[in-house]
């Protein structure tokens, strides 16, 4: 018992409760199977981040689906940014004349979104939207349009729901957030 009482004092603080989340992720699936009826979409999931939503809301997703797995990386160990976009795994197959959409885990100065939608639009897709769990609207450093958005959030740093800090607290069933120091 003491051990449980030990790490739940030291959980991150909640921001989204997970029944809020899984309410809202059950909505963006609706929202995705209405505008494209009658089409297949190519879902890519930015990982590792947003492996967690991704599984969620495909399986929510009513349309012939097919997925692919792009790897970015961005943050290294840090909680900042450092707006370097590294490809850590590309996808293996073609996206020409394909519906494609994006699922990101977070938007923070959105230049990682930005520079994979600029490259994804190299190999000519049908169309290409993305869908990003959260978004820190205050924090952004360039102009980008997210097609289907969770929820947006201030400048906590939000983990938990496959979001990380270091490599902890993936697991955690809700969205919460790390005091600075942390």
């Amino acid at each position: 018992m003491p051990m449980s009482n030990e790490k739940s004092s030291k959980l991150p603080k909640v921001l989204i409760p997970e029944v809020k989340l899984q309410s809202r992720v059950a909505e963006l699936a609706q929202e995705i199977n209405h505008d494209y009826k009658g089409k297949e979409v190519t879902a890519i999931c930015i990982l590792k981040g947003s492996f967690i939503f991704f599984s969620d809301i495909i399986r929510q997703i009513d349309l012939p689906l097919v997925c692919e797995f792009l790897g970015v990386s961005s943050y290294g160990n840090k909680m900042v940014s450092s707006g370097e976009v590294k490809i850590t795994l590309d996808i293996h197959e073609p996206l020409e004349k394909k519906h494609v959409i994006i699922f990101e885990d977070i938007v923070d100065s959105g230049l990682t979104l930005s520079y994979i939608t600029s490259s994804l639009k190299t190999r000519k897709p049908a169309s290409l939207k993305t869908c990003s769990l959260l978004m820190k609207p205050d924090c952004l450093k360039t102009d980008i349009d997210i097609d289907y958005l969770g929820f947006k959030i201030g400048n906590e740093f939000a983990v938990g729901y496959g979001i990380d800090f270091a490599g902890k607290h993936r697991e955690l069933p809700y969205i919460g957030y790390l005091e600075h120091g942390h």
